[in-house]
């Protein structure tokens, strides 16, 4: 480990992240560290900071001052292009699906295939086919209306677009189990288990704690803007993470 926190494995490193708008300040001196091959969880009360954090290091929004990294690399956003372009993949809680597109065509938005002027229709579905093969995920065929699918395969559905493309190592899942039965909570709990076999760092922004224990290895707790903790989550209690949520347990970021 560096002087200033990053270490040779972290995939993604925010160090000092501020960010105003107008006189609220969203954030203040912000700190993120995310290691490749591990689920990280980002937790806090409602106007902790979490979603502005989330929407500066998926290139929606820049630093007031700060650094972010990407595999040690000092890195600048000017868009979510910028981000994907780096590895970054995001998926916000809206999903951003078309409900009367089916599965292939959803996963392809913004690449459709083509062929000559046409779209390369077979081609798109063998390379959704393959996507969803790969992840272990079962929609019956690559050719269903997304508006037929469950709140649980649709999240599935949106995960799968972001990783599509080999060169995304880091993803973002914003409230992944939002209005999500228990069932389709653990399906999406095994895509997760899934990319984090794979190598691919995992950051969540949720407020199911229960979920965040099951599957995250590291959980970043956020206060009014501020870092106040990172934890092993192996090693840390529900009742820990509450305490520095609410403020009845005080703690500064190590």
């Amino acid at each position: 480990m560096t002087k200033d926190g990053t270490a040779q494995n972290n995939a993604l490193t925010l160090v000092g992240a501020s960010k105003n708008f107008g006189h609220v300040q969203a954030l203040h001196e912000a700190d993120l560290r995310v290691s490749a091959g591990r689920v990280h969880g980002i937790v806090g009360d409602n106007g902790a900071g979490k979603s502005t954090m989330l929407k500066i290091l998926s290139g929606l929004h820049k630093p007031d001052s700060g650094e972010l990294r990407v595999a040690g690399v000092p890195v600048s956003f000017d868009s979510p292009a910028d981000a994907r372009d780096h590895g970054i993949a995001t998926v916000y809680q809206d999903l951003a699906l078309v409900e009367c597109l089916d599965v292939a065509t959803n996963l392809h938005l913004g690449d459709i295939p083509k062929k000559r002027f046409f779209v390369d229709r077979k081609r798109m579905e063998r390379d959704a086919t393959r996507v969803l093969a790969d992840l272990n995920v079962r929609v019956g065929s690559v050719r269903t209306p997304v508006g037929m699918l469950s709140g649980g395969q649709r999240q599935i559905i949106a995960i799968s677009r972001a990783v599509r493309l080999e060169e995304s190592k880091i993803v973002l899942l914003d409230e992944p189990t939002a209005a999500l039965g228990i069932q389709e909570r653990g399906h999406v709990g095994d895509i997760i288990e899934r990319l984090k076999t794979k190598g691919k760092a995992i950051i969540i922004i949720c407020h199911d704690l229960d979920f965040v224990f099951t599957y995250c290895d590291d959980i970043t707790v956020m206060r009014l803007g501020r870092t106040v903790a990172h934890l092993d989550a192996a090693t840390t209690s529900r009742d820990d993470v509450i305490g520095y949520i609410t403020g009845a347990r005080q703690g500064t970021a190590a």
